[in-house]
């Protein structure tokens, strides 16, 4: 097995060299990808509809959000033409919107490529410069239904984005029972991949999105030993049956073999990481870097120390706060931007809502540190809430009469509050409600049904408002200069938290 992990870094050594090479140059690198994007550009639909023709006016293609071209998308997807691109649409994938419940990221082959390449790349630089892996047996996210119907392709776990060939020569390692993906049930879901994870003595790897994801299957596995213990029967090993039955499961003799855990580490997920790190103390936890759903962006290499660019695959643009716009190569140390991108798939100068902090230099390139989503975007576990999105739930709740509405999140455990100064209707009520509206977001819904968040409160009080403004001058904000947001983007603090309780008329 040692040999054929070997042998495969050999397969991925001549994309690993490109990219490599790619690094040394980002500005020869970068106008090669975007000149390869303005070509798709100006044979599109969407681009011959601004009249742009050469590159030197690429200025002039405007900047836009997925709001900005949300109808080119569901045009394209209605008529199953590609507008926004010359090439076939091969499917949709789903991610949280602002305005609406969900936003339909198209996906070209070309883009698909593009997160095929990343892959390589990370592969190659964890078998060469990572840890010496013996089984290569690896779980990938797989993304249940949920009990939501599924009208769009997608994609169901992080090895589809692999090309065919890819996909066949680790198939073999791929830990996973059939059909997971069509799951509708949440403890269902729980309970087969509880049960396929502990039957897998020889997981190596871990691959998933959000770190909690982790607590909650080893959270299952903790309250449920007993009935998976009697579900596995004789299939489970004398003594791993003996360790299931300990009051404090030890998970590292669990999985003596585990090496990686590939997840989100930076932002919310900060804190998410360190417990995996806690409990899997000899175990790399590696944070994915910026890879969002539109997009490769950053990837995690070994020997950089932090995350390098995707540059040969994506055209970076970078916004300051002065609203500057610079090119990966005019990036300084330390300044702190807007990521603006243009990939294959059809997006082209598009603000993807991700802030970034240049760390340091690697091979000329710099590495992009993630600090978080912007302003008006809360995510603790992947759930991405918009504000306006939340805004328009809130508008659709019967909640007239009420002057002060906002949604904060809370850390410990994680879950939502809205905070009211007042209300006609019960508050245990109106959190279902507003928990059910909630979860007209694909990511909020799925964090809920795995208990990744638990259920929405709501806190009533007239002098929530005073307590909230007053706290908050406390840290030298003038009282007048408030702004009381509808969402709240970072989560809340326990003292002032802790003040509201204290005064609540009406909670859960």
């Amino acid at each position: 097995m040692h040999f054929i992990i070997k042998l495969f870094a050999k397969l991925l050594t001549p994309a690993a060299n490109r990219f490599h090479h790619t690094l040394k140059n980002p500005q020869a690198s970068q106008q090669a990808v975007q000149k390869e994007i303005f070509k798709r550009f100006v044979k599109s639909e969407y681009g011959k509809s601004l009249n742009i023709e050469s590159l030197p006016d690429w200025h002039q293609i405007p900047i836009v959000t997925y709001d900005d071209i949300e109808k080119w998308i569901l045009q394209q997807k209605e008529t199953k033409k590609p507008l926004l691109t010359p090439e076939s649409i091969l499917f949709y994938e789903k991610t949280s919107g602002s305005r609406g419940a969900a936003k339909l990221i198209p996906y070209t082959k070309s883009l698909l490529s593009s997160f095929n390449q990343m892959f390589c790349v990370w592969a190659h630089d964890l078998i060469v410069h990572g840890a010496n892996f013996s089984t290569g047996k690896i779980y990938f996210c797989i993304s249940p239904q949920l009990g939501e119907k599924q009208d769009e392709i997608g994609l169901n776990n992080d090895s589809e984005y692999l090309d065919g060939w890819l996909k066949w020569f680790i198939s073999p390692f791929l830990i996973s029972p059939p059909g997971l993906n069509r799951v509708s049930d949440a403890e269902e879901f729980k309970n087969q991949l509880s049960q396929t994870l502990l039957l897998e003595e020889n997981l190596e790897i871990i691959s998933i999105w959000s770190p909690s994801f982790i607590k909650v299957i080893l959270d299952y596995i903790q309250t449920n030993r007993t009935r998976l213990l009697l579900e596995i029967g004789d299939r489970l090993s004398p003594q791993r049956r003996k360790m299931l039955l300990n009051t404090d499961i030890p998970w590292t003799q669990l999985w003596q073999e585990l090496k990686l855990i590939s997840c989100w580490d930076s932002a919310n997920a900060a804190d998410g990481a360190e417990f995996l790190r806690s409990l899997f103390p000899n175990v790399l936890v590696q944070g994915k870097g910026l890879l969002a759903t539109e997009a490769p962006l950053t990837i995690p290499l070994i020997e950089a120390q932090g995350y390098v660019p995707m540059l040969n695959e994506v055209f970076f643009e970078f916004e300051d706060e002065a609203g500057k716009i610079s090119r990966l190569h005019e990036l300084e140390k330390n300044g702190v931007y807007e990521i603006i991108i243009s990939q294959k798939g059809g997006l082209y100068r598009y603000r993807i809502g991700d802030r970034i902090r240049v760390t340091h230099f690697y091979l000329n390139t710099p590495c992009l540190q993630f600090l978080g989503r912007t302003q008006e975007i809360s995510d603790l576990v992947g759930e991405k809430l918009h504000s306006e999105f939340v805004r328009q739930v809130l508008d659709s709740l019967p909640l007239q009469g009420t002057s002060f509405k906002s949604l904060v999140p809370v850390k410990e455990p994680q879950h939502y509050i809205l905070l009211l100064d007042q209300t006609n209707v019960n508050p245990q009520e109106l959190a279902q409600q507003l928990d059910d509206a909630l979860q007209q977001s694909p990511q909020y819904r799925h964090a809920r049904l795995l208990n990744q968040l638990q259920p929405v409160r709501v806190l009533v009080s007239s002098q929530i408002p005073e307590i909230v403004a007053l706290y908050k001058t406390r840290s030298g904000k003038k009282w007048g200069d408030l702004k009381h947001d509808i969402l709240s983007t970072t989560p809340i603090e326990s003292e002032l938290l802790a003040l509201i309780g204290e005064r609540n008329d009406e909670c859960k």
